[in-house]
């Protein structure tokens, strides 16, 4: 079927069932950022690809929102299809609910499937549009009546994250979230995004792509805890360890059916961004739900002792591939033979060289000139670039380790440059540096330090639409919260222990993106002035290119914190290399 046959199978679906739009997110049960491929509805519908975006069908046209990290993919891809792209957040750009208010009368039902659509977000959606009369509504799932081909929800088995990487036991993870508990009166806490899942019970899967996770639900009573997992996924071994760990196994599929009884007369706590609105409407009518964030995102946000040591030697384990990636393609590949895909099959093999490998932290982007100014572009067949010694190649990749996950940007020349390409390299150079040396006293939120990263290129009327900096997993997201670096308003602090990458970017379409991205960990500071005071500790060791920089645009300062950078990176990953890969990163990290 062809993307208009599947938007007019679904239009004739709702027809029958008096629905008069539809809305199609992203996201899984779990409200994942990336889904396993049974809850690919949008892409299926819309063949657009990327992890994030929404389309909505009325009886008459479709429309597809996403953000800017997308707005050339989505062009690209929405091209022949009859989809109208929507920018998010740009002028003129309606949101989903004024576009149905526009299109739609009252009376008129617009149909959701409540398993796939969070609760905050049903619930403000419900709200905006009943103020002209539409309702919001449940419906079943229509893509089970016309996806014939629909992958199976995944069965694959699960595995134990030995101590050694966890650093804290089950038992002692549910002990901390019982105390909580306690002190908030909370009789039930409902976990159910899947890297909260997989790091209370210090457990790992493979039912999403990149992301070590499996689906399943989880339920922290006072005095029970309960996994609703699909039992074929659980191995005698995995089984005996659940049991040790006080965890009553029930089936995936029973979840729904069994909260009105699980939740009778109890306090129960479920975050209103990750609890889906199916959830919340198979609650007991004699229970009273807590809406907002559960204690497991932020005790997994703040990594222990051990945690920030696996950190540590993950960061030198991928300096290593990374070194001697940029070494082979500096001085050993053929450009002229080489593609976008072809540089992400080498960098693999050095990545998968290293211990406790497991895979890609996600799909490697390596944008070639112009492909480097599509955000989260993702090289194919038909699209994979041949290289040229002249321009740019952006490489944003990572991995996943038993010990760590990692996420790294290198904007790379592959010969002559323009003025114009230098001096936005220098730029987001700059911006990345000030963040980097960044001193602000605690209770100090993300958004208040982006300024810090977006200056040198907003003092030149530029700018970036996507965040500056994200959390990331410890073998588990690579993008995760609830902390972040943006220009929207984030009230979750930053606190000692928790990572966050440092990632400006500048974009320009049909010419080149640069983007250059390290993992930072916040550390004490120090007391000062009214308090105590943090930091960020650069962890990511890898050279920074000094080929495009003009130091003009640099203070002493930021130059300085390069040069002090680039000695550590020398010295942490120098006597770990051959002789030859030594000397090309002396001369990699040499001072400027």
């Amino acid at each position: 079927m062809t993307v208009k046959e599947r938007i007019e199978a679904l239009s004739h679906r709702l027809k029958l069932q008096h629905v008069k739009a539809f809305i199609v997110p992203s996201t899984d049960p779990h409200m994942s950022e990336y889904v396993a491929p049974h809850w690919e509805s949008r892409k299926w519908i819309s063949g657009f690809t990327g992890s994030a975006g929404t389309v909505v069908v009325t009886e008459h046209e479709a429309g597809l929102w996403t953000d800017s990290r997308y707005f050339l993919q989505a062009a690209e891809q929405l091209q022949g299809t009859g989809i109208t792209l929507y920018k998010e957040k740009l002028a003129g750009t309606p949101t989903i609910a004024e576009f149905l208010k526009t299109k739609l009368h009252a009376g008129d039902v617009v149909g959701i499937d409540g398993q796939v659509f969070a609760l905050a977000s049903a619930q403000a959606l419900a709200q905006e549009l009943s103020a002209h009369g539409i309702l919001l509504q449940c419906i079943d799932d229509p893509f089970d009546h016309i996806w014939t081909d629909r992958p199976p929800i995944p069965q694959n088995p699960v595995s134990i994250l030995p101590l050694q990487f966890a650093g804290e036991t089950t038992p002692e993870k549910v002990g901390r979230i019982r105390q909580q508990m306690e002190q908030d009166h909370v009789d039930l806490c409902m976990v159910t995004a899947l890297d909260e899942i997989a790091w209370v019970l210090n457990m790992r899967g493979d039912d999403v792509h990149c992301n070590p996770l499996f689906v399943s639900y989880l339920l922290v009573g006072s005095k029970e805890v309960i996994l609703y997992i699909d039992p074929c996924k659980l191995t005698p071994e995995v089984e005996e360890y659940l049991h040790q760990c006080g965890v009553t196994l029930r089936p995936y599929q029973s979840f729904y059916a069994d909260l009105e009884q699980q939740t009778l007369h109890k306090t129960i706590l479920a975050d209103p961004a990750y609890t889906n609105y199916a959830t919340s409407q198979s609650l007991s009518p004699h229970s009273q739900l807590v809406a907002r964030k559960t204690y497991v995102a932020f005790m997994k946000a703040i990594r222990n002792q051990t945690e920030i040591n696996n950190l540590h030697h993950v960061m030198v384990k991928d300096g290593v591939a990374m070194v001697k990636f940029l070494k082979w393609l500096d001085t050993e590949a053929d450009i002229y033979h080489e593609t976008e895909m072809s540089i992400d099959r080498q960098l693999h093999a050095f990545r998968a060289a290293q211990e406790h490998y497991v895979g890609e932290s996600f799909d490697t982007i390596a944008g070639y000139g112009a492909h480097g100014a599509i955000v989260h572009y993702e090289a194919t067949p038909a699209t994979d670039a041949a290289l040229q010694p002249q321009g740019f190649l952006l490489l944003d990749s990572g991995a996943q380790y038993l010990d760590g996950t990692t996420d790294i940007t290198r904007t790379l020349p592959l010969g002559p440059l323009t003025q114009e390409e230098k001096e936005d390299y220098t730029l987001i150079l700059k911006g990345h540096i000030d963040l980097a040396m960044a001193v602000f006293p605690e209770r100090t939120r993300g958004s208040q330090l982006d300024i810090l990263a977006r200056l040198p290129i907003w003092q030149r009327k530029m700018n970036y639409l996507h965040g500056t900096g994200h959390g990331v997993g410890a073998y588990l997201n690579v993008h995760e919260g609830p902390h972040s670096i943006r220009m929207e308003e984030n009230a979750v602090v930053l606190q000692a222990g928790m990572t966050v990458t440092d990632e400006p970017g500048l974009y320009k379409a049909g010419s080149h993106g640069v983007r250059t991205e390290n993992i930072l960990l916040v550390v004490p500071a120090g007391e000062g002035m009214f308090g105590d005071y943090l930091k960020f500790e650069t962890v990511t060791l890898c050279p920074i290119d000094k080929r495009p920089i003009l130091p003009a645009l640099l203070t002493a300062e930021e130059i300085n914190w390069l040069n002090e950078y680039h000695q550590r990176v020398y010295d942490q990953l120098s006597p770990l290399l051959d002789s030859e890969t030594c000397e090309w990163l002396r001369q990699a990290t040499s001072s400027i």
